[in-house]
């Protein structure tokens, strides 16, 4: 549903990962070339599943514990994608007249930011839920 707060983090995390990647730079090789998402087909598809996912979280709004778990599950693949940018990031060289690290790889981050905001969202609604329905 579109008026609870955790669909507005969800789709704005499906927008950010679904298409940032593929405007903004991931790296730059030594030679200078720039590399973004779909330059590297695996890096493509994980940030496309993170994307998929959250479409999906959005449409599991009848079921939130299931919006929960796959929230958390979004939130291990962005991890593992912030983990090979960490190391990718860590195996290039830091040279002075080339900045080497885009500001792409700090979509992961945004994106755990985001599915922890959703996150809480649902908790707070599953509790008001169960809060009304001990007083029936």
């Amino acid at each position: 549903m579109i008026q609870r707060i955790q669909t507005v983090y969800l789709i704005l995390l499906a927008l950010a990962a679904g298409i940032l990647p593929f405007f903004l730079n991931l790296w730059t090789t030594a030679r200078g070339a720039e590399v973004f998402a779909q330059d590297e087909l695996w890096v493509s598809i994980a940030f496309y599943a993170v994307a998929a996912l959250a479409v999906l979280a959005v449409f599991l709004f009848k079921n939130r514990k299931n919006q929960f778990v796959l929230n958390r599950l979004n939130m291990i693949l962005n991890l593992f994608l912030l983990g090979f940018f960490v190391y990718r990031s860590l195996n290039l060289s830091g040279g002075t007249s080339v900045p080497e690290k885009g500001i792409g790889m700090l979509i992961p981050i945004v994106s755990i930011v985001l599915l922890f905001l959703a996150n809480r969202a649902i908790k707070k609604d599953e509790d008001l839920v169960k809060s009304v329905d001990r007083l029936r």
